[in-house]
């Protein structure tokens, strides 16, 4: 151009001869004024007679691929324009050095009017770069040389663009060109569809492993969940220093982070300490093809999903045009766990008629009646069962499980029954807490192996009454029709007074007796008394007992029912002339 060589530029045609004369003599006057011969124009804001669109050629790179990106530049003037230079500047300026081209020699670069030109770049990322955003922001044209002669510097911020960029805008510009452009445009590219992208990220290489989860969802309630892990190598070369990353998936609810241990411990349960996310664990290396398998084992605190993540990260050696560069790699995969109940476990007391109790009376045996419902869907191997009591003392020498190495499937139910006795208590409480009810399980198919879980049932509290009077009856299993069935009343003073029991039988039509039928007696302060009756059953099969009316004179809010609740209400009687067997019996 005139103006880089510092000459005259020629007028237009049809120009007024005196305004040609005077544009001229205010040239030379410039021309002969000493200062910099450097101009930067900005032609973003206004229509360039230079256009200039960029473009990263994907919205993201691998960093073991070459970033490429492409400069689409346009002559929108008459002449040809000839250019020195071009380069482009990144927001990471390293890579500027390799976003640059120089004409060779003393032979300049040009663009002719209306032709769309391209040029490429490509360049290599650097691997502390992955995650992070590369943008364009700028391009430079140098019209002229820096050595010698005016050098104008022709400059679009960002990927290019201008104010000319609507399509309304380039037809208004183009309608004031010359004629005959028209014909050679249509064969270039189409200007208008070609798009600005002024940014790439860089991305992690894709890893040649696969990450296997194998389980058997859904996870029981504090039991140690198994999550078996494989890892294979599909590298050609060496995968160094694999590390994992297991357990919670980060961002869920807080409350999950409490509720959620991962270990790879297997020899016990883990406790409260344990993390819910295991991060960079070492694996060592992986050879091509090599294989690798890990157990994690998830502990769920409480019931509900969770995404757990396996996060598999190790490094490689690659080549990308040419340079040698070390890859990070990753691989992820997650998985959402359900976390169900294992069993639910009801608990009642009763007398040992098996009559539901609403009071346990002090120093009398009761029962204590268990059930465990399987709501697992998994077969469940119940290990043993114990009792941690409080207060209550057991009516056994010596509490044995009743259900050990029992096997529960789904929606069956097993059941256990404790007799127990409520001592006399120092303190004047009459509700006492009862204490805990154990059970060691684990699911069925975990292996031999594998630590039990214990599970501890709070026993609901109880409510004590002392009774004055305890009476209760030893009598054989069955009687038989005619023959003498004996019954010893035994008769327990349990108040500090001499009490007075008037004892009466009532008739029955299924039995004779023999004995006093009313009888008066006193017995001292924690003495026992004892009456013998004996009874002829008339009729056999269950019969009811003769009952006994009691009540103590000294003693007017206790009444017959609460005494005699204690008493055996029936009896099998066996038919008169048949030898039955206890099994006979039984199974009546």
């Amino acid at each position: 151009m005139h103006c880089v060589a510092n000459e005259v530029p020629e007028a237009e045609p049809e120009c007024d001869p005196a305004s040609v004369t005077a544009a001229r003599a205010l040239w030379n006057d410039r021309m002969a004024l000493a200062g910099s011969n450097e101009f930067t124009i900005e032609v973003q804001d206004y229509i360039p007679f230079i256009q200039c669109k960029a473009k990263f050629q994907s919205p993201s790179f691998h960093v073991d691929q070459p970033i490429q990106l492409q400069v689409f530049l346009r002559a929108d003037c008459p002449h040809p324009v000839s250019f020195n230079k071009l380069s482009v500047s990144l927001s990471n300026q390293e890579y500027n050095q390799w976003c640059v081209v120089e004409s060779v020699g003393q032979e300049s670069m040009s663009l002719l009017p209306g032709k769309t030109k391209c040029y490429n770049f490509s360049f290599v990322a650097k691997t502390e770069d992955v995650g992070k955003k590369i943008e364009m922001t700028g391009i430079e044209l140098m019209l002229g040389s820096d050595g010698g002669g005016r050098c104008v510097f022709v400059g679009w911020r960002g990927a290019g663009g201008d104010a000319a960029s609507t399509h309304e805008a380039l037809l208004a510009s183009r309608s004031s060109r010359r004629c005959g452009r028209a014909v050679e445009a249509r064969q270039e590219l189409d200007w208008d569809s070609l798009s600005i992208q002024p940014s790439t990220m860089i991305i992690s290489r894709v890893p040649k492993i696969s990450v296997q989860l194998s389980h058997q969802p859904p996870a029981l309630n504090n039991e140690m969940y198994c999550i078996s892990l494989t890892i294979q190598s599909q590298e050609g070369g060496v995968a160094r220093d694999v590390k994992l990353t297991a357990g919670l998936k980060p961002g869920q609810d807080a409350n999950l982070g409490q509720t959620t241990h991962v270990t790879l411990d297997c020899s016990k349960v883990c406790d409260d300490t344990a993390p819910a996310l295991l991060p960079d664990v070492p694996l060592g290396d992986l050879n091509p093809g090599q294989q690798l398998e890990r157990c994690v084992y998830v502990k769920c605190v409480s019931t509900g999903p969770r995404v757990f993540l396996f996060h598999v990260a190790y490094s490689i050696d690659t080549s990308v045009e040419g340079r040698q560069i070390v890859c990070k790699c990753h691989k992820d995969e997650t998985v959402t766990i359900e976390t169900v109940v294992p069993f639910e476990v009801s608990v009642k007391f009763v007398s040992t008629k098996f009559e539901p109790l609403e009071r346990v009376a002090v120093d009398i045996p009761f029962l204590l009646m268990t059930d465990i419902l399987s709501s697992s869907p998994w077969p469940l191997l119940l290990a043993s069962s114990s009792l941690q009591l409080l207060t209550m003392t057991t009516n056994t020498a010596q509490l044995q499980s009743q259900l050990q190495e029992v096997v529960l499937q789904t929606d069956e139910c097993a059941s256990e029954c404790f007799c127990l006795r409520c001592p006399p208590l120092t303190n004047s409480s009459t509700t006492v807490a009862t204490g805990q009810y154990l059970i060691s399980w684990r699911r069925k198919s975990s292996g031999a192996d594998s630590p039990l879980i214990q599970t501890a049932v709070a026993l609901p509290h109880v409510i004590l009454e002392s009774v004055p009077l305890y009476i209760h009856a030893d009598l054989p299993s069955f009687g038989r029709v005619r023959e003498s069935l004996s019954v010893r009343y035994h008769i327990e003073n349990r108040t500090a007074l001499v009490q007075e029991v008037e004892m009466a039988v009532e008739p029955s039509d299924a039995f004779m007796f023999s004995g006093l039928k009313q009888v008066r007696l006193r017995i001292l302060p924690g003495s026992e008394q004892q009456m013998l009756y004996n009874y002829y059953p008339l009729m056999a099969g269950y019969q009811t007992l003769p009952q006994l009316n009691i009540s103590l004179p000294r003693c007017l809010t206790t009444n017959t029912h609460t005494l005699r609740r204690f008493l055996p209400q029936r009896i099998f009687v066996k038919p008169q002339g048949r030898q039955l067997d206890d099994a006979s019996i039984a199974a009546a």
